[in-house]
């Protein structure tokens, strides 16, 4: 194998490596946002997939249940997220984004969590 090579197949591991590091920190921060009163608060009306854990910390009755979210496109959640008006105009659920609750990198970080649900 030629140099190239070999530098080219170090560099691509390390990014990954990189990558799957932010990831892993977006994905605690949106979770982070999910469980705070003071934050994101999801789990007020939220619960997911009947985790114990999560179960305990709110009733998570109002909403809907979020299960199979992994299958959901990152932008649709995100519009949902952002303002979910759009697609139902008589949500329950506040318009995180467009009201400034919720700035798009905390957004973004919360979809990372909810991408995680299977």
């Amino acid at each position: 194998m030629n140099m190239f090579k070999k530098l080219s197949i170090v560099f691509t591991i390390s990014s990954l490596v990189a990558t799957m590091g932010l990831s892993n920190d977006l994905v605690k921060k949106g979770e982070e946002l999910f469980k705070t009163k003071t934050l994101g608060n999801c789990i007020a009306c939220h619960d997911i997939n009947g985790k114990e854990d999560i179960a305990k910390m709110g009733p998570g009755s109002m909403g809907p249940k979020l299960v199979s979210l992994s299958a959901w496109p990152k932008k649709a959640l995100f519009d949902k997220i952002y303002d979910p008006y759009t697609t139902n105009p008589i949500s329950q659920m506040p318009a995180f984004g467009k009201s400034g609750w919720l700035s798009k990198s905390e957004i973004d970080a919360l979809v990372a969590y909810l991408k995680t649900i299977k």
